[in-house]
């Protein structure tokens, strides 16, 4: 796996609706800009052996990363991945969509429902939507959120950023009605 660079962000919302949020709402992202492993290869039938040697350490990398950057316990969780130009979507979903990936973020945030994912194909700077849902019950609306990133200079056409993503609460001022109220 070469790596080109891992970037975090953090957001902290201090204020939202013209109301303080107290304590700030906190959410962090962490985006690994690798190399495609499939780069110049053409079509590749058996995505499997690539998979095996990259989603592993990039689970075992990021997931650590994005918890410690969040600094509380995770409540909401996605991840994603944007595929340069000269990939295919399926390059992406390869590497984010094994439990081999995914297993150690939900190990690190003490999570049991699957991962939100975006996945595409992009040009370098562009903007994408990570979402996220309730670590241990998807229906749980409050922590339905999405977090906005981009990589100024990547994907390039032979690279793939694969993020991890984590909120310590649901939205700030969340007063939606439990999915219960409607059933």
């Amino acid at each position: 796996m070469n790596i080109r660079k891992i970037i975090t962000f953090t957001e902290d919302i201090h204020t939202e609706g013209g109301r303080p949020v107290d304590p700030p709402a906190r959410t962090a992202v962490v985006l690994a800009v690798i190399e495609n492993p499939w780069a110049g290869q053409g079509y590749v039938a058996d995505l499997l052996p690539g998979i095996d040697e990259v989603a592993p350490k990039l689970g075992e990398l990021l997931a650590p990363r994005v918890v410690e950057a969040l600094g509380a316990p995770v409540e909401a969780y996605g991840k994603a991945a944007i595929v340069g130009l000269d990939g295919e979507v399926e390059h992406g979903s390869g590497l984010i969509h094994t439990l081999k990936f995914g297993d150690h973020f939900r190990r690190a945030a003490q999570a049991t429902t699957l991962l939100p994912a975006v996945e595409k194909r992009a040009a370098a700077g562009t903007v994408f939507d990570i979402p996220l849902k309730h670590v241990t019950d998807a229906t749980v609306r409050s922590h339905h959120q999405s977090i906005e990133v981009r990589v100024p200079d990547g994907p390039r056409a032979d690279e793939i950023v694969i993020g991890l993503a984590a909120a310590a609460q649901g939205r700030p001022q969340a007063r939606l009605a439990p999915l219960s109220t409607e059933q």
